[in-house]
């Protein structure tokens, strides 16, 4: 991408800041910023270091990077509240876990009478090097979320309850056309996104710190991605 196109990309992710706020935090014309996300005009080195603070970026970023890490296929980069939810979960690590996990967890809720059941899953990071280097095994957790009055005391499955949180959410159209790529740069446009408008990522046992929730609408699958804010 060139400096134009990054200018312009972190511009829209600060809260959908437009040139004239931009132009009024830098102190200059509306139509100088115009200039540089045209690649019309470079800013002075004291602007540059200014924007790249602005935008929690580093100058070589800005200058030569490639920060959009999106395209067509990401809708609605946003905050979010999740209301609290209880789910069953159940994790694999194999060379093939999404599908594993998945299978297992979806004829577990079929058998406990939930016959359309709502699923996220999420990456599962604690593997050894030589289960990832050797075997080229990863780990992946999904999970079932549970409609309500369900018995929680099932012992054949972890079941958990999570408190509303707030999370950072984007939307990926058909995000199996390319899943290795639109996937993890997913991901990548939300910590931009965090980022930029500096929120932190929380880790807690108290929730999931990120997942993933496939659906369909009018015959188009989505994807929601979640990553969890400090409050």
């Amino acid at each position: 991408m060139s400096f134009g196109q990054n200018v312009q990309f972190l511009r829209k992710m600060h809260r959908g800041m437009t040139q004239e706020e931009l132009a009024e935090q830098m102190n200059v014309s509306r139509q100088t910023v115009s200039k540089w996300e045209l690649d019309a005009a470079f800013p002075e080195m004291e602007k540059a270091i200014a924007l790249a603070k602005l935008f929690s970026c580093s100058i070589d970023e800005l200058l030569q990077g490639d920060l959009n890490s999106g395209n067509e296929a990401y809708i609605n980069i946003r905050q979010e509240v999740v209301e609290g939810f209880t789910y069953a979960c159940y994790v694999v690590i194999s060379c093939d876990p999404e599908g594993d996990s998945q299978e297992h967890i979806t004829k577990w809720a079929k058998r406990h009478g939930i016959d359309d059941p709502q699923m996220i899953g999420w990456d599962f990071p604690f593997l050894s090097q030589e289960q990832i280097n050797v075997y080229h095994m990863h780990g992946y957790a999904a999970a079932c979320i549970l409609p309500e009055g369900f018995d929680t005391k099932c012992e054949d499955m972890r079941i958990v309850s999570q408190p509303s949180h707030a999370y950072a959410a984007i939307t990926i159209k058909d995000p199996f056309a390319a899943p290795f790529v639109l996937i993890p740069n997913a991901y990548k446009t939300l910590m931009r996104y965090m980022d930029v408008n500096a929120m932190k990522h929380k880790e807690s046992k108290e929730i999931a710190s990120c997942f993933e929730k496939v659906y369909e609408t009018d015959g188009v699958t989505y994807m929601d991605v979640y990553i969890a804010m400090e409050a």
